[in-house]
């Protein structure tokens, strides 16, 4: 372990085999572990736990309180999971009183600049583009692609395998599977490469094709289009997170394309 100009805070338990690099400070609370490299300048605040094998790249800020006049003070955490990929000047916020700690899973990128505001919760296998700005509370579910200089309205919920277009913005939920562009942003079509590489077969990318057809391009209203789904597709593990998604969604969902 390289501690050269570090500052390292009480109670501050550090993993095997990490690296962690000049001029980096790291608070009180803190777990680190196992073979995670911390670059240059990081700094990591109270609260934070990060997994093993994580890259934290130079001038990252992680566990920042909330930029959220209802916070507190209160005990909160930021969690990261394992192999993680946290890129320069990414800042990260812990949680506040709703829900107590800010969520990043396993095997994400985190590209440089992005902003992840108190309380969000991301899943496995995202990529998060440059400069993309998150509000508090909002959830990104597995597999999802959000390209660079997003914007991201608060409480949004952004469905899994999903790919969102560089400059979007997100004031509406997004369902899994699709492809987000356009502005306003609308549904241009399904995340067809995205559910290849992820060995999606053609015969279920068809179905999928089907079940949007009805939502965005038959001009249904939402309630009568999720019925006649349940009634034409056969029950299936996708079909499913499509029909609860819609159904729970609490700001709506995109519109489909104009064109």
């Amino acid at each position: 372990m390289n501690l050269k100009n570090v500052i390292i805070g009480r109670k501050v338990n550090i993993g095997k085999n990490v690296h962690i690099g000049n001029f980096t400070t790291i608070e009180n609370d803190v777990i680190i572990g196992d073979n995670t490299w911390i670059g240059n300048n990081v700094t990591i605040l109270d609260g934070c736990r990060i997994g093993s094998n994580c890259q934290i790249h130079s001038g990252a800020v992680l566990g920042g309180i909330p930029q959220d006049l209802k916070f507190n003070g209160e005990y909160t955490l930021l969690e990261i999971g394992n192999h993680n990929s946290i890129r320069e000047f990414v800042t990260i916020n812990r949680g506040t009183a709703s829900k107590l700690k800010t969520i990043i899973g396993d095997y994400n990128l985190i590209m440089s600049n992005a902003h992840i505001g108190h309380d969000c919760s991301i899943g496995n296998n995202c990529i998060i583009g440059f400069s993309v700005g998150m509000a508090g509370e909002v959830t990104v579910e597995d597999y999802t692609n959000i390209s660079g200089l997003s914007a991201i309205h608060q409480f949004s919920v952004i469905g899994r395998h999903s790919m969102v277009s560089g400059m979007s913005r997100i004031v509406k939920d997004i369902p899994p599977f699709i492809m987000a562009a356009r502005e306003p942003l609308s549904y241009v079509g399904l995340n067809v490469v995205g559910l290849k590489r992820r060995g999606f077969t053609m015969d279920k990318i068809e179905e999928l094709k089907d079940i949007y057809r009805i939502i965005f391009q038959e001009k249904r209203n939402t309630t009568l289009a999720l019925n006649l789904i349940e009634d034409q597709f056969e029950q299936s593990k996708e079909r499913d997170l499509i029909l609860d998604f819609i159904r729970e969604s609490k700001r709506g969902i995109l519109k489909g394309s104009v064109s």
